[in-house]
């Protein structure tokens, strides 16, 4: 099924000075020494389209007056189509501040033209715009459709009827020949469409009849598609200073945003990012503040890299107002594909593991949440050290070089920091009770590079039938001395 959508951004003129969650700004933009645009304050107050600048002014003199910037602009619809690479790959760019998406691979995958719509219209609020939505069978009639938000066509039939009644001057080609088709009654697509194509080609030329051709199916459309780039660099200019460092989120999941259609364009997973935090520029410019985000499992979606630089933001503590904000991935991976399991895993997956993990790292500090590192050691205070949860370690080859039934002996659910001197009654060890021994001995003689350690131990059982790891040390030359015991370890 070949289905598009079309998303226009009417206030994009607007709203890359102000964005549409900043309802409190009083804002013109002029072109030529017109108005161009307006926020809702300034049509309150009198401002009109095609205002002459002294009349704005005289209307809205609190206004902040701007120069209507086209690589400010070019730059935005960029900034949007790039966040939008994750719902297809099929992505144009069109005249007038509008995007082609062809969606009909990826239908399934979203649930529906219709949760596929309100995801893509959520990402473009979450970007900060305004945008018109629309979809139809053709790419050129999704345009028209958008251009005049006039809803969705998912079928021809539709699309023809909704076509049929929308005016004319919505095709650039025909703007210069309003005037002439006014007096001749022809207001509509339907009615122009009716009239006779030579004379039509003779007096308009050929490129009104083919996006005539183009919004019908008539004829096959060729488009450009949008290249990510080989390397993601995004950057944002804030429209204020911002002193406390929570008030950026909204920055960085814009910046997110572009991260996750990159990531998804090019088949990659990101494994480290940083947001790097700009100050003010000139003679008191500083280096700018690093927020480095290391992930244990590589991922491509926005949701818990939000939530890790959420944590992180929370945290951070600005030496100087922040004027800009950039983001950087400069270590990814290959997407790894999903699993073919027929079950899922109980508990969740490895991936939703590891976010966890992470989560806390970012919240508590990763010096607090450890991870155990197997070392090839035979002595048990050796052979296991905690870690941060971000090094990544391999425990599989250390436990490698220790003979594989090491495992299969009786170890304890908790081993004692140090080794606790046990009394001796009636020549048994006493732990609140006397212990009764219920294993042979495990011998363990290592160290010899450093701390020699020579040690028999056992498992012993109390009156309260509690279990208990013990051993005593092997001293050859205290032979007619009673041996020491030791409580090294507590069986769950």
């Amino acid at each position: 099924m070949r289905l598009w959508i079309a998303l226009h951004l009417p206030r994009l003129p607007l709203e890359v000075f102000s964005p549409r969650w900043s309802t409190d700004q009083c804002t013109v933009v002029l072109e030529q020494e017109r108005v161009a645009a307006m926020s809702e304050l300034a049509h309150d107050a009198g401002v009109r389209l095609n205002m002459r600048r002294g009349g704005a002014i005289m209307l809205a003199p609190q206004s902040q007056f701007q120069q209507r910037s086209l690589p400010l602009e070019a730059e935005a619809l960029q900034a949007v189509a790039l966040a939008l690479l994750q719902f297809t790959p099929q992505l144009a760019q069109a005249e007038e501040a509008t995007l082609l998406l062809d969606v009909g691979a990826s239908l399934r995958l979203f649930g529906g033209i219709r949760a596929l719509c309100h995801k893509v219209a959520d990402s473009v609020r979450a970007l900060g715009f305004t945008g018109a939505l629309s979809c139809a069978p053709t790419a050129r009639g999704a345009w028209l459709l958008a251009r005049s938000d006039a809803g969705r066509a998912l079928t021809m039939a539709s699309l023809e009827r909704r076509l049929e009644v929308l005016p004319v001057g919505l095709l650039p080609p025909a703007r210069a020949y309003l005037d002439w088709m006014e007096g001749i009654g022809c207001l509509t697509l339907g009615t122009l469409r009716r009239l006779p194509r030579p004379g039509l080609q003779r007096r308009c030329g050929r490129g009104l009849l083919d996006m005539l051709d183009d919004a019908h199916g008539a004829r096959p459309e060729l488009h450009q598609w949008l290249q990510p780039p080989a390397s993601f660099h995004a950057r944002l200019e804030l429209f204020d200073r911002v002193e406390n460092a929570a008030a950026l989120l909204f920055g960085a999941h814009r910046l997110l945003l572009q991260l996750t259609g990159w990531l998804c364009a090019r088949q990659l997973a990101v494994e480290r990012i940083q947001l790097l935090l700009e100050h003010e520029r000139g003679r008191i410019a500083g280096p700018p503040t690093v927020i480095e985000i290391v992930l244990a499992e590589p991922t491509w979606k926005d949701g818990h890299l939000l939530r890790l630089l959420k944590e992180r933001l929370a945290k951070q503590v600005l030496d100087a107002p922040v004027i800009g904000l950039r983001l950087e991935a400069p270590q990814v991976q290959a997407m790894a594909p999903p699993s073919d399991s027929l079950f899922p895993e109980p508990g969740g997956s490895k991936e939703d593991w590891q976010r966890l993990l992470e989560l806390l790292a970012a919240r508590l500090g990763a010096e607090n949440v450890l991870q155990a590192a197997p070392s090839a050691d035979y002595r048990p205070e050796q052979a296991n050290v905690w870690r941060s949860i971000q090094e990544k370690i391999r425990p599989a080859d250390a436990r490698a070089q220790l003979p594989p039934d090491l495992t299969s002996l009786p170890r304890p659910a908790w081993l004692l920091p140090q080794p606790i001197p046990l009394l001796m009654r009636d020549h048994r060890p006493y732990y609140g009770s006397p212990l009764r021994i219920r294993s042979s001995a495990e011998r363990i003689e290592a160290g010899w590079w450093g701390t020699m350690q020579s040690r028999d131990y056992f498992m012993a059982e109390g009156e309260d039938h509690a279990h208990y790891w013990l051993f005593r040390e092997r001293d050859p030359s205290a032979r007619n001395r009673e041996p020491r015991w030791y409580l090294h370890g507590l069986f769950g």
